[in-house]
């Protein structure tokens, strides 16, 4: 027997439960389906985890830099990795928890647990039982990329989801890929006491960042003791006594005891049986949409890191809402309406937002660019944390607002203030006349726009 909804919602991650209870607040007949725990990537492996844990290693590093404040640390400055994983666990249990009573507790959604696949079109199926209905949404996220590396097999490499399982840090942590993901990892285990060594095939980390933010991110890292191989590649990894051997192109070889793989994502598409259906996914396994989520199917729509529209989960989030302002409220939306926006939670952090100044020139914008080192940010002088510096791109014909990085102290929460400006259309002008407050670091945003000049 099949069993009909009005919608079936693939995956829990950030844009399937969202969804669930609003369609389930306009009278529909749900069920969400959730193989494995609930809150996807970002709860689970992603951003409350890892932020958790940037967290106990700041602590770490503030307490060996004491003595820059004045304050005085009796002894050595430990790192319990137990007591850290406990700390982080306890938060992502609260918090996938709170959304599996939400979720139990509402109104007209079914949650079920268990593996979907697709049957046909509009009929999956979750171990005997067969489900159907008329709108069907994926959110089945993603997990590390593994690359095809000799002797990667006869190992077990670290990934972003078991290196948070530790319980000890490790005595040398080599890291495949220089992306956002390895830098975290490469930071934090470097203040938990690690050896660290970073290996990535370009000549320089952060290549879709400008130049200015890879080279301040290198000598941070640098400068806490992170050894970087840039330009080379690693041909093969071989089982050693101490843990794990990676012999580069070069013929060079590294030691360590642990090897995080971080060289990117694939979509969790494989074992969905989309090839029962008329669902679309490119050479990599992304499904593919239109800028309003769906499908080649009518009736399918594709949310979160597996439709290749972003891999982060304010995407996701904004995923849900384009989708359920359009069922729902008769909405046109679309993913062309937002902004690029992201962050690097290294400490200090790089919030961006709109285009780099690259980005801009490459588009045909006449391009002016405003920056300030953190060094000339009292605030940031007055926390003792100097590391960066914040540029806003504007183009010169317009007055438009293009882009910004901030890459410093408070700088995800600073370059809001910039997305904000380019979602809404403000002129620089009109942002470089606004007041802001003192002593904070948002309040260097106008006079930045003040001290425009050419590329």
């Amino acid at each position: 027997m099949i069993e009909t909804f009005d919608a079936i919602i693939i995956g829990g991650g950030q844009a399937g439960p969202a969804l669930a209870a609003r369609l389930a607040g306009a009278g529909q007949k749900v069920v969400l389906i959730e193989r494995h725990l609930l809150g996807g990537t970002c709860v689970n492996t992603g951003c409350t985890p890892t932020k958790a844990m940037v967290a106990s290693a700041h602590v770490a590093h503030m307490a060996r830099r004491a003595d820059d404040y004045g304050v005085s640390v009796d002894g050595l400055v430990s790192v319990d990795m137990r007591r850290v994983r406990v700390r982080k666990d306890h938060i992502v249990e609260a918090s996938r928890d709170g959304l599996k009573s939400w979720l139990e507790g509402t109104d007209g959604v079914d949650l079920l647990f268990g593996h979907a696949r697709f049957v046909s079109d509009h009929e999956i199926a979750v171990g005997e039982r067969r489900l159907t209905a008329p709108k069907i949404f994926i959110n089945v996220g993603g997990r590390a990329r593994i690359p095809d590396l000799p002797g990667l097999d006869q190992i077990t490499p670290l990934t972003n989801s078991s290196i948070l399982e530790l319980d000890q840090a490790p005595d040398h942590l080599i890291i495949l890929g220089g992306g956002y993901i390895a830098l975290e990892f490469a930071q934090m285990f470097r203040r938990f006491g690690s050896a660290v060594t970073v290996i990535e095939h370009g000549d320089r980390l952060l290549k879709r960042e400008d130049e200015d933010a890879s080279e301040v991110v290198t000598e941070l890292l640098a400068g806490e003791g992170v050894v970087f191989r840039l330009g080379t590649e690693a041909a093969s990894v071989a089982k050693t006594d101490e843990g794990v051997g990676v012999t580069l192109k070069s013929g060079e070889m590294i030691a360590g005891t642990h090897l995080l793989v971080a060289v990117g994502r694939v979509p969790n598409t494989d074992d969905l049986g989309l090839e029962a259906t008329g669902i679309s996914t490119d050479k990599h396994g992304y499904i593919v949409t239109n800028p309003r989520l769906e499908t080649d199917v009518e009736g399918v729509w594709a949310l979160g890191e597996c439709n290749g529209r972003g891999a982060f989960t304010h995407t996701s989030y904004n995923d849900y809402e384009i989708v359920a302002d359009n069922l729902l409220g008769g909405a046109s939306r679309s993913t062309k309406d937002r902004q690029t926006a992201y962050a690097l939670y290294t400490d200090p952090p790089m919030g961006r937002a709109g285009m780099s100044v690259a980005d801009a020139q490459a588009a045909g914008h006449a391009v002016l660019v405003g920056k300030r080192p953190m060094t000339r940010v009292s605030r940031a002088t007055e926390k003792g944390e100097t590391t960066g510096f914040m540029k806003v791109v504007v183009d010169a014909n317009t007055d438009a607002i293009l882009g910004a990085t901030i890459f410093g102290v408070g700088g995800d929460e600073v370059v809001h203030v910039l997305l904000d400006a380019i979602q809404a259309g403000t002129t620089a002008t009109a942002l470089r006349q606004t007041m802001h407050i003192h002593p904070t670091v948002a309040e260097l945003v106008p006079t930045i726009l003040g001290e425009l000049e050419p590329a």
